[in-house]
């Protein structure tokens, strides 16, 4: 790595509760997909990394799930998750929604804010959405009264209103040392990650209403072959066996769309072609089961 002690790098940690675009932000700033999104609520569960590199500057950011009360062992890795990320960053971006009161969420990132003096920057998503600009005001006030923020910058990830703004107020946490990855670096999660989390998504956008998030994907095998297609083996898991047939579909119709559209995203992100395998397995209350909440590809660290 050409490194300048010169350049510039920030750590920054993306925080808030479910389902206010924390990850949509990210995706529009890095350019490219990397965390998964989707319209139910805590649908990141692993911390993703993406790293934004522009001249001098490197941000690196920690996409994290939505700060939620825990129903499982699952539950508890993505809040401990959120809780880690907070420190050891040079600065946390709370995300919340245009127009919404702060949330018991929120509230709670806040006092680790105080509690660390943590800088914190205020993105208020979704300002598309937003019709009384009055209503933000208020909101910004509001904000402002419960902490001492940087900065607060009103943003849409939809038409990415805000964002140059929101760059550069990230920016002037960034210090001299040099940069940390290499600048063509979009993200430190392993190839297989990124392929689960594809599929993931598939599902969640699919299924909307019938399936729960009691969903896993596991990625059996990853290989390219002599010709540069790239095979990919995929067991899907789910906790019921109404689930399972939800998942495969009238003959096999809901499955094969699913495949379709993760390969097709598979392919644009590896700029290859792809021949995707997936089969559909039965783990009943996975969730709750902190042994294959491990094997799935979460931290054994993060279980009481």
């Amino acid at each position: 790595m050409n490194n300048r002690q010169e350049d510039k790098s920030a750590f920054i940690a993306i925080v808030g509760k479910p389902n206010v675009g924390k990850s949509s932000i990210l995706n529009r700033l890095l350019g490219q997909k990397i965390a998964i999104v989707s319209a139910k609520p805590q649908t990141t569960r692993n911390r993703i990394t993406g790293v934004l590199t522009q001249g001098e500057y490197q941000l690196v950011f920690f996409d994290t799930p939505g700060m939620h009360k825990p129903k499982n062992s699952l539950g508890k890795y993505m809040v401990r998750s959120v809780s880690e990320s907070v420190g050891g960053v040079d600065c946390c971006m709370l995300v919340t929604e245009a127009g919404k009161e702060p949330s018991p969420a929120d509230l709670t990132l806040i006092e680790r804010f105080k509690s660390m003096d943590m800088p914190a920057i205020l993105a208020i998503n979704k300002i598309d959405m937003l019709r009384e600009k009055e209503v933000l005001m208020k909101q910004i006030l509001t904000y402002s009264e419960l902490y001492d923020f940087d900065a607060v910058v009103p943003v849409s990830a939809q038409d990415g209103s805000g964002l140059d703004e929101l760059l550069d107020e990230l920016k002037k946490h960034a210090t001299e040392g040099g940069h940390f990855f290499e600048e063509d670096t979009l993200t430190d999660q392993p190839e297989r990650v990124i392929v689960a989390e594809i599929i993931r998504e598939k599902i969640l956008r699919l299924c909307d209403k019938e399936i729960p998030h009691g969903t896993a994907v596991v990625i059996e095998k990853m290989k390219t072959r002599p010709n540069g297609i790239l095979d990919i083996e995929a067991t899907i898991y789910c906790e019921r066996e109404t689930h399972k047939r939800i998942l495969i579909g009238k003959n096999g119709s809901m499955l094969k769309k699913i495949s379709t559209y993760a390969r097709q995203d598979i392919e644009r992100f590896f700029d290859c072609k792809v021949f995707l395998q997936t089969w559909i397995k039965v783990k009943e209350d996975w969730r709750n089961r902190a042994r294959l909440v491990q094997n799935f590809g979460y931290d054994e660290k993060n279980f009481d």
